[in-house]
């Protein structure tokens, strides 16, 4: 893109309830921290992004990544995969392997299967077996090491037409990967693509028969599983090495897709889960309720964020807000106490999840391109917001690297914009796919999932 396209999508004015306007419907372009294992001990520093939000959990990036800023169909794609199936989980990386998952329909179709739940619209019928599949690539060539084939059978509800049986992403230690497929199981395979072991939790019935998504957490010992849905709901943690149940504890929760956080406060392990009627932390210990707070709305999708001794979290569905909490003395029933920082009630995240990156938080109204930037510690929003002309609909969950942030669509466009207190755009780039995974970003290299291909981009 020349400069002066560029500068053409620079702050066109919106209506006034969007603030600053950054870029519209482009053309095609041209083709012209020290990180440790996730809450483990210091290990050999690789390369990494081991879970679906990068290496501290928040969409950050390590330090020294710098991946690029340009590319097209025909720039900078290190290379290009199809992949098998469908898929909306977001790919990891560790060294130079990179991991997801899919579902895969195979076999004789059959007449579709009403799902039968209330409210039910909008669905994929089932109407074929589906095989659940964890994947192996090699980061340097896009070859793939392995497929494994976790579990195979019909499934007893398909998803939203925007969704897909295969949405939660896995997360790794750098010794093992583990996929969580839901009701269809959980899986813990090595490096090698060999099942360690395997759970069966039982079958999930989420709201309108819309699909599961919530990815599994990885601490210093266990994996995290949050199982909240229209039956009974509850948390559980199994021995991450054995599978072993550790803990489980039930939930007063209907139908979420928020992933869990896990982070370690002045030496203790939480386990942060957001729901319906209340986020609340548990110790990773034994599960036992450490704080809980009202104030976020039916239908949680998005993820919370963490750094310095605070957690914001979001949602918009039938009540917008955000929430900063302080965990600094939480214990009990925080709801309007000096732990809440601070909140507000507008413009506020639905399937994005924030970003929080250098001492601020950003966060997508709903899902649509209006993005705001405030400051982490106090909430306070110095400028914008800001229209970001042309991304109507958006399910990534936005990541950072280098003082810029990434911002992908599903229509296959992502806006690469600086962080700075007035953001502006860099550039806008478009691939021939459909985006709702998040991106992956390691080293000098950009990785996306599409629906139909697997990228890699880099700078040559």
């Amino acid at each position: 893109m020349t400069n002066r396209l560029l500068l053409s999508f620079l702050f066109v004015l919106s209506n006034p309830f969007c603030g600053t306007g950054i870029g519209q419907t482009p053309a095609p372009q041209p083709a012209t921290q020290k990180e440790t294992a996730p809450n483990e001990a210091a290990v050999v520093k690789v390369e990494r992004w081991a879970s679906w939000r990068g290496p501290l959990g928040n969409g950050t990036a390590d330090e020294t990544a710098n991946p690029p800023t340009q590319w097209s169909e025909t720039q900078n794609v290190k290379w290009k995969i199809p992949l098998n199936g469908l898929g909306h989980s977001s790919p990891i990386v560790w060294g130079d392997k990179i991991f997801l998952t899919s579902a895969v329909p195979h076999g004789n179709k059959f007449a579709p299967i009403a799902d039968g739940a209330p409210g039910s619209h909008d669905n994929l019928k089932v109407s074929q077996r589906h095989k659940y599949v964890v994947i192996a690539v090699d980061r340097k060539n896009g070859k793939t090491l392995w497929e494994k084939t976790v579990n195979e059978n019909v499934p007893h509800e398909g998803a939203h037409v925007s969704a897909s049986l295969a949405s939660a992403s896995p997360v790794t230690d750098g010794k093992r990967v583990y996929a969580s497929f839901g009701s269809h199981g959980v899986y813990c395979l090595d490096f090698d693509g060999n099942i360690v072991w395997k759970k069966q939790l039982g079958q999930m019935n989420t709201k309108h028969a819309h699909g599961e998504g919530a990815s599994p957490a990885l601490g210093r010992d266990c994996l995290l599983i949050n199982w909240d849905h229209e039956g009974q709901s509850f948390v559980i943690a199994f021995d991450k090495k054995t599978g072993a149940e550790r803990w489980k504890k039930k939930r007063s929760e209907v139908t979420s897709w928020a992933s869990p956080i896990i982070v370690e406060f002045k030496g203790r392990e939480q386990a942060i889960v957001p729901g319906t009627k209340r986020i609340r932390s548990y110790d990773m210990k034994d599960g036992s309720t450490i704080w809980e707070c009202r104030g976020l709305s039916n239908n949680v999708v998005a993820t919370p964020v963490y750094a310095d001794g605070i957690v914001i979290a979001g949602s918009s569905y039938d009540t917008k807000n955000i929430i900063s909490i302080q965990l600094e003395n939480a214990i009990g029933d925080i709801t309007g106490s000096e732990n809440v920082l601070w909140s507000k009630q507008t413009r506020t995240p639905y399937v994005p999840s924030p970003l929080l990156y250098k001492g601020y938080v950003y966060y997508l109204l709903h899902y649509q391109g209006v993005l705001t930037r405030q400051d982490a510690a106090t909430g306070a929003e110095l400028s914008g917001p800001f229209r970001l002309n042309g991304l109507r609909e958006i399910y990534a969950s936005p990541a950072a690297a280098a003082d810029r942030l990434y911002v992908t669509g599903r229509s296959g466009m992502t806006f690469v914009i600086s962080h700075v207190d007035i953001p502006k755009l860099h550039s806008i780039n478009k691939l021939e796919d459909s985006f709702s995974a998040s991106p992956a970003i390691v080293g000098n290299e950009l990785i996306l999932r599409g629906e139909n291909f697997l990228y890699c981009l880099k700078n040559k």
